[in-house]
């Protein structure tokens, strides 16, 4: 199959070199971004590293919504949920009835907006449970070795199809590790629960994934957390895929085992100056509790507490600008 990768940040380039390079097939990038457009145009393509090291140029096909002529059978979207709106109604003209579209995104909240240009039996969400970073327009880190981390695929419908056995199947020949489920928000809440934890805590003190874990009260920071998060879904009526202790296993092993040198997306776009998505991460999380009479005292304390690392982060820079 024809992959279209809306999004060529972090997890966009990750997805979309892996299946071009390891898996063999037919992927172009969208973006809206021009110095990242701009930029992989005047070198032939994106850097890419591992862990650091190893850095190359893999060749790309990228352009703006406006330019781009093609006809993917799947549509990868990995935006962030503030931008997702304005990229989808430039995409817009590009949308056909064959093609169906797969999210991996952070979050909650862009499946509402996929839901006005695909029908609910297109839609195809999930997980990545990999760490990337964009070390700037053009240039991407791969965190962690090959073959780490996985992504999840459910079906909209909750009915697994043959499409989605195919996009699965083109996965894993990408090394992805991909899981089908039938538990559509079930699967997504997963990751959301996951990153309320390691995301928020990373950013509001700019360490690694590895650097939280080695703190010995990390445990019983995640168990709070996870704990707040569980009740407010169960409150909701969802069923998880996974339990509580199996959700802070994973905190603890991808902390510790697979990205211990990972700082999360969401310190990525405070430390380079960009709104984070912890409204829709945590403050999604908080917002379900209340909506069900359950407050989660802790993620919302948290979610005021990212932004306020972003207010103290731009402080602190500006102050470093007027004294250098």
């Amino acid at each position: 199959m024809r992959y279209t990768v809306i999004g060529a940040g972090a997890m966009g380039y990750r997805l979309g070199v892996l299946l071009q390079e390891q898996a063999g097939l037919q992927v172009d990038f969208v973006d809206t971004w021009m110095p990242n457009i701009d930029k992989v145009h005047d070198q032939g393509g994106v850097y890419v590293s591992r862990d650091h090291e190893n850095r190359h140029l893999v060749p790309v096909n990228i352009y703006t919504p406006e330019d781009y002529k093609g006809d993917p059978d799947v549509w990868i979207v990995m935006v962030k949920q503030m931008q997702l709106e304005g990229v989808l109604e430039r995409c817009a003209p590009l949308f056909r009835d064959h093609q169906v579209v797969y999210s991996a995104m952070n979050g909650w909240g862009h499946f509402d907006k996929l839901l006005k240009y695909f029908p609910k039996e297109r839609i195809y969400g999930g997980t990545a449970m990999i760490g990337t970073v964009l070390n700037g327009p053009g240039d991407v880190d791969f965190i962690g070795k090959p073959g780490s981390g996985s992504v999840h695929l459910c079906a909209m419908t909750e009915q697994t199809t043959d499409l989605e056995r195919r996009m699965a199947e083109d996965f894993k020949a990408a090394n992805l590790n991909p899981i089908l489920t039938e538990n559509f928000e079930g699967t997504c809440l997963a990751k959301i629960i996951f990153n309320s934890v390691v995301n928020t805590i990373c950013t509001m003190y700019q360490i690694t994934m590895g650097q939280f874990v080695s703190y010995p009260g990390a445990k019983d920071m995640s168990r709070q957390l996870i704990d707040e998060a569980y009740d407010a879904c169960e409150r909701a009526g969802k069923q998880l895929i996974q339990t509580r202790q199996e959700t802070l296993d994973e905190v603890d092993y991808v902390s510790r085992v697979g990205n211990p040198l990972h700082y999360p997306s969401m310190y990525q776009d405070m430390s380079k100056g960009r709104p984070t998505e912890v409204d829709y991460i945590n403050g999604y999380l908080a917002r379900l509790g209340r909506e069900h009479d359950y407050v989660c005292r802790t993620q919302e304390f948290l979610t005021h507490g990212v932004h306020l690392a972003e207010l103290a982060f731009r402080v602190h820079h500006e102050e470093q600008a007027d004294q250098g």
